[in-house]
């Protein structure tokens, strides 16, 4: 494999929120960035590569990787900030909403993530960040959401295993579990709501979530670490 000099960042859900703060986080970082969504406009910037795609196709991970790889000829490091969130009590779930959630949270997770540390183990090492709930630990009669535990709760149980499995070999896993962190997805009448939920009584911002993970990234003695930015939230009540 050819081996540029500089560093390759790959961020899923990349187009707006939280993955839109990464790409222009890593790029500070002097990392080029290969940013995927299922649309994504071209960048003006010859370090960031798009590529539009639904995540939860096998096909689309494929591809991401491989253009990634013809483009800056390396990968150090993996986003999976990728998600999808659907809120229903658990009977009125449907086989679609199922299909969904597990496509995005999991088999997104799963096609890109294994494409990605079979080249970290080609070049010696690597770093995959996963984007986690603070529902996992703290689950919440008012937002009832089994698909998000099933999803993300997964994702906290793999990170750990992944951690373990590569951790002689150079590849750290870690995840971002947040609170609610306000970004687009939030209508604005529902923010005081959502702020309430927290102990610290305010929502996150999107650069709580950047800052973690930029933290991870320079941090090498971390893996199979699940950070909480939740205001406080899996600590308790």
């Amino acid at each position: 494999m050819r081996m540029g000099m500089q560093k390759v960042a790959v961020i899923t859900g990349a187009s707006k929120g939280i993955g839109a703060g990464l790409v222009d986080a890593y790029r500070k970082l002097g990392y080029a960035v290969v940013a995927t969504s299922r649309s994504i406009a071209l960048s003006d910037d010859p370090r960031v590569l798009t590529v539009p795609g639904d995540i939860a196709d096998p096909a689309v991970c494929a591809d991401v990787i491989e253009r990634g790889l013809a483009a800056f000829g390396r990968l150090d490091s993996l986003v999976n900030n990728a998600g999808v969130f659907v809120s229903k009590p658990f009977t009125e779930y449907t086989a679609e909403d199922y299909a969904l959630v597990t496509g995005v949270n999991l088999r997104g997770f799963f096609e890109v993530s294994r494409r990605a540390v079979a080249v970290m183990l080609d070049s010696g090492g690597g770093h995959i960040v996963n984007i986690s709930t603070s529902l996992v630990d703290n689950a919440d009669h008012t937002q009832p959401s089994a698909l998000a535990a099933l999803t993300k709760g997964g994702l906290n149980a793999v990170t750990k295993s992944l951690a373990i499995e590569y951790a002689s070999r150079g590849i750290r896993v870690n995840a971002v579990s947040p609170g609610v962190i306000r970004t687009p997805m939030h209508a604005a009448d529902a923010q005081e709501q959502l702020a309430a939920l927290h102990p610290m009584g305010r929502m996150g911002d999107i650069s709580d979530i950047v800052d973690a993970i930029m933290y991870l990234e320079t941090a090498p003695f971390v893996t199979g670490e699940i950070l909480h930015v939740d205001g406080g939230q899996s600590a308790g009540h």
